[in-house]
């Protein structure tokens, strides 16, 4: 039998040059599950996403789904992209596998935690205040830098990192300190800055919001202080006061201090990202 994709909806096209397409996944013209390709909006026409593909109860367990990954790859080599990328659900284990065997490597994973009712107090002796004006013009430049230079870390093309950077602010902080729903706190010791904190919304999934920790950091010389916990407490306090139920955020995959905080905090990992080199 022949596992084949076959379109299920006319090629889109964005205004930045991307596109993207559902598939039926088919065998010998049969459908059996379906697929979602498209170009990434913040890597570029060159990094393609598989998407939410799918196989019918009855016809799993029979390799429809890895054949299916495979034809996948080959429509968007046809685009021009040089990588694919996949987020698999955290308990998807035969799709984690299958990723595995199929040669991708993970990247980072997505979080999450449900709040309690009563926001957590923060550890006595701790000092934080919203960030300046003055501050942020400062700390933009080095926050893009860093996020690009993370990607860059794990094999991203610099060109392709720095473009997800600056995709990224433009999308979620495109009026600076006054986007609404936006917050950016400074934790001080002796008067002077020792980390940050970004927090804001996210659609985790379709039609699902939460509170969402873009970006945390605490500097070099204040580490395994107990900052980065009182941060991460003081992102459940503003999520909680903004009326949310859920908080998430995004960690990439080596860190492991950051990943343990989290842990221990009572964040789950809801999916692991990965991606592979299309040659």
């Amino acid at each position: 039998m022949t596992t084949t994709l076959r379109p299920a909806e006319p090629l889109q096209h964005r205004p930045d040059g991307g596109r993207s397409r559902t598939y039926d996944v088919c065998v010998n013209s049969r459908r059996v599950g379906s697929v979602h390709l498209s170009t990434d909006p913040g890597f570029g026409a060159a990094s393609g996403l598989i998407e939410r593909l799918g196989i019918d109860e009855p016809d799993r367990g029979r390799g429809r789904g890895t054949v299916a990954a495979l034809a996948s790859e080959e429509v968007l080599r046809g685009w021009g992209c040089v990588e694919a990328q996949i987020s698999v659900p955290a308990d998807a284990v035969a799709a984690l596998r299958t990723a595995r065997s199929l040669g991708y490597t993970e990247r980072s994973r997505n979080m999450v935690k449900d709040l309690s009712e009563e926001p957590p107090a923060l550890p006595e002796g701790v000092e934080v205040r919203p960030m300046t004006g003055e501050e942020y013009a400062v700390w933009e430049a080095r926050a893009k830098e860093g996020f690009a230079r993370s990607w860059i870390d794990r094999g991203v093309p610099e060109e392709q990192a720095r473009a997800k950077a600056e995709s990224s602010h433009r999308k979620y902080l495109p009026e600076g300190l006054a986007t609404p729903g936006v917050a950016i706190h400074v934790v001080v010791r002796d008067g002077r800055s020792a980390g940050f904190l970004w927090t804001g919304r996210i659609e985790l999934e379709p039609g699902h919001w939460a509170a969402f920790v873009y970006d945390i950091e605490v500097e070099a010389e204040h580490r395994g202080l107990g900052y980065g916990r009182a941060l991460m407490l003081l992102a459940e306090r503003v999520a909680r006061e903004a009326g949310e139920t859920r908080l998430g955020l995004h960690v990439f995959t080596g860190n492991t201090p950051a990943i343990r905080l989290y842990e221990s905090l009572g964040f789950r990992t809801t999916y692991v990202n990965s991606a592979k080199e299309l040659r």
